[in-house]
């Protein structure tokens, strides 16, 4: 599949992956900010985005549409950044094609799976998905109606603002959704699977390559007492937290993250 990105500076690549109903368009920010020293490339997902549409989204397909998106701009090699999804589709592709990848940082996502009857972030991206399905954007005669009826589910305003960001308008003027819902929803348990072999493979089978797992200090999508079982599959792993930051750690701390993140490409591995 060809996605669609956004491509700025030069220098060495730097790939930059977006999580779940992200786009290129949330991370231009970050990535114009890199491209003092990279050329930074940042595409959309299958079924986010400007990027094609499909009724299969795991880590399988994910992590094969960046090997071809590498193989279509000619990328030997590249520092590789993620995001949530992003960072499971990166550590998927790391797993598979380990001479691709001069860095890896995993920004607070966990490579393990999540319990679907008890994880927090399981039973919220259920309710984000119910609520977005509902709204029915081709009814709707404009945005501010659109967070209206989202605030009665989504009491979070940056929260809707992000969601939000998905819609866009025709050229007949009409409301649709960029994201693949009905997709998205039916994969949600894919998106929360591990990307860890299932043959409970050693940690010395694991691919070794410089990586940085970032999390955010307020989140809980990785957490601290979890690190010891990652590091038994990457005993490689650094860690590093983002103090004030939530999931987003990218729009909360901007100055930090991106000294976090120069910090580690530049250090000598």
């Amino acid at each position: 599949m060809e996605l669609y990105f956004r491509k700025l500076g030069s220098g060495s690549p730097l790939v930059i992956l977006h999580g779940l109903y992200g786009s290129s368009d949330n991370w231009y920010t970050i990535g114009r900010a890199l491209a003092d020293q990279h050329e930074i490339f940042i595409p959309d997902h299958r079924n986010h985005g400007n990027s094609p549409h499909s009724p299969d989204h795991d880590y399988i397909v994910l992590s094969d549409d960046l090997n071809d998106f590498f193989l279509l701009h000619n990328l030997e090699r590249a520092v590789i950044l993620g995001h949530s999804m992003g960072g499971k589709t990166a550590l998927a592709f790391g797993l598979k094609f380990p001479e691709k990848v001069e860095k890896m940082i995993v920004v607070d996502i966990s490579p393990f799976g999540y319990d679907e009857t008890s994880a927090p972030e399981v039973v919220s991206h259920e309710k984000i998905m119910r609520s977005l399905m509902s709204l029915r954007p081709e009814s709707l005669k404009g945005r501010q109606e659109a967070d209206d009826r989202l605030k009665k589910q989504i009491s979070s305003e940056p929260v809707r603002h992000f969601l939000l960001k998905n819609l866009k308008r025709n050229n007949e003027g009409v409301f649709y959704w960029t994201i693949n819902l009905p997709v998205l929803q039916q994969h949600l348990p894919d998106i929360y699977a591990t990307i860890l072999p299932s043959d409970n493979k050693l940690k010395a089978d694991i691919p070794v390559f410089p990586l940085l797992f970032i999390k955010g200090e307020n989140s809980g999508y990785l957490r601290n007492e979890e690190f010891d079982n990652i590091r038994h599959f990457f005993p490689h792993a650094d860690l590093a937290e983002i103090p004030g930051a939530g999931h987003w750690v990218h729009a909360e701390q901007p100055d930090l993250f991106l000294k976090v993140i120069r910090n580690f490409i530049s250090k000598q591995s």
